[in-house]
């Protein structure tokens, strides 16, 4: 292949080309919507990977937190305002994170956002004083928010809409794999101190901030344009960008953005005005509550109901929760893709169907005085309640344009965010004025029913909400 002014020195052409490429480069510098991943699988390996160091560093301070507190004597109140504080620092994060999105490299973000976990998780271990401590985790949970709407935005530019619920559904399965986190600092807590826990658990952090430095940015809006115009293939993104492909693996350079994001006040409108969007963003702030609510208090509700330690409750309740929810996360991508095509907004028909059957069952598991019934029937509503969360987020995905995807995923978690934060001290309030963790968590039950019916409601918005976006691409 002839040579161009800018082809590298011939030491480095004598390498094979695949050496050369970046991270989430289309395959043959072109885009095709018939493939499902034009893009390579590698930018969801990478995406897995920093949602998993979110997890992981988030949940640290659990594995370590008697030793912490053996150290510089702090209450249990003041421990337990350290999430609230991190959940209202997420919180107000959000929309500025999304206003980043739509403007900024992604890629760019992201690798800037991990290296700052790493960085505030060695400022955790290396902190003199309990204040200094408070506010590292503090800063570390409002960074970990600037990176959600950016890898939910690139996700729909490397991956059309069949895929979209199997790799949110990867993404979003990281949200409950924290526990690995509580895992490795409580042993590595006795082994080698609190501190040097921290220490060493920055290392991943830094490494996948390395990887993040060699994703490709894809052209935003580029794959929905190509699915408009019938998922014909398209040219090089360097070429549609205004490089050139000539003498250059095509999309070396950082891609420039097809789609550019209004002025701030009428984007906001523009995604407020998404009514599939609003449903499934209450919808799935309703279920998180509830499901958070009660895993929050089950160990608790098993002791009291069941008459047994909490060697046999925290098992019990972590082992349904965590299998449940990864096991419904996948089975919701699968039959998501599935419904797709079949059924008139047949993705969110599955997240609507999956609440709603959940909220009965685990009523069902309430009333039960069997231990191995209860134990099935929890494991059965977590499997079903989580079927929503690949569904919801590839939905999203699909209904709000390229230019404001990230806006649109911002208010999508901060809805999460309060629901995370309200569940567990709504089953809270409901037992002390009952006097019952079980009537509590059957109040639950309604919020959750409500947020399936919310989604059942999107399903007369989506199609119309998403041809807006594809009418869009087209111009």
């Amino acid at each position: 292949m002839a040579s161009s002014p800018r082809t590298r020195p011939s030491t480095r052409e004598s390498k094979p080309s695949g050496t050369r490429r970046r991270l989430g480069e289309p395959r043959g510098g072109a885009v095709s919507a018939t493939d499902a991943a034009p893009h390579g699988w590698a930018p969801l390996v990478v995406l897995f990977l920093v949602g998993l160091v979110d997890r992981v560093e988030a949940a640290l301070l659990q594995g370590t937190l008697p030793l912490i507190q053996a150290e510089w004597g702090f209450s249990d109140t003041v421990g337990g305002s350290i999430p609230t504080a991190a959940a209202l620092a997420s919180a107000l994060v959000a929309i500025p994170a999304g206003y980043l999105t739509d403007r900024y490299t992604r890629t760019r973000i992201i690798a800037v956002v991990v290296l700052c976990w790493a960085l505030a998780t060695v400022g955790s271990g290396l902190a003199l004083g309990f204040a200094v401590f408070y506010a590292m985790r503090v800063l570390l949970a409002g960074a970990e928010q600037v990176d959600n709407p950016a890898a939910n935005s690139l996700l729909a530019d490397y991956y059309p809409p069949a895929s979209r619920p199997k790799v949110y559904g990867w993404t979003r399965m990281t949200t409950y794999l924290g526990g690995i986190g509580t895992v490795f600092a409580g042993v590595l807590g006795e082994l080698v101190g609190w501190r040097a826990t921290f220490l060493i658990m920055a290392v991943p952090g830094i490494a996948v901030a390395l990887v993040c430095r060699r994703l490709a940015e894809p052209a935003r809006g580029r794959l929905d344009t190509v699915i408009a115009r019938g998922g014909a293939r398209e040219a090089p993104e360097s070429t549609a960008a205004g490089g050139t492909a000539d003498g250059e693996c095509a999309g070396a350079a950082q891609a420039e953005p097809t789609a550019t994001a209004p002025p701030f006040g009428r984007q906001l409108r523009q995604v407020a005005a998404v009514p599939t969007l609003v449903l499934l963003s209450v919808g799935l702030m309703l279920l998180t509550s509830g499901l958070l609510g009660t895993a929050y208090w089950m160990t608790t509700y098993i002791t009291r109901a069941f008459d047994v330690g909490t060697a046999v409750a925290g098992p019990l309740s972590g082992g349904s929760s965590v299998v449940g929810v990864v096991a419904g996360t996948l089975a919701g991508a699968w039959l998501g893709r599935r419904a797709h095509e079949a059924v008139r907004g047949g993705r969110v028909t599955v997240a609507a169907a999956g609440t709603l059957l959940g909220a009965p069952t685990l009523a069902g598991a309430l009333l039960t005085d069997s231990l191995a019934l209860f134990a099935g029937l929890l494991l059965l509503s977590s499997f079903l309640g989580a079927l929503a969360i690949p569904c919801v987020m590839a939905s999203v995905a699909d209904v709000v344009g390229a230019h404001s995807r990230g806006l649109g995923f911002a208010a999508l978690n901060f809805l999460l965010t309060l629901g995370a934060a309200i569940g567990p001290l709504a089953v809270g309030v409901a037992s002390d004025a009952s006097g019952s963790l079980r009537t509590a968590f059957l109040i639950l039950t309604v919020p959750k029913l409500l947020g399936g019916v919310c989604m059942l409601l999107s399903r007369w918005t989506f199609d119309g909400d998403a041809e807006k976006v594809l009418a869009e691409a087209r111009r």
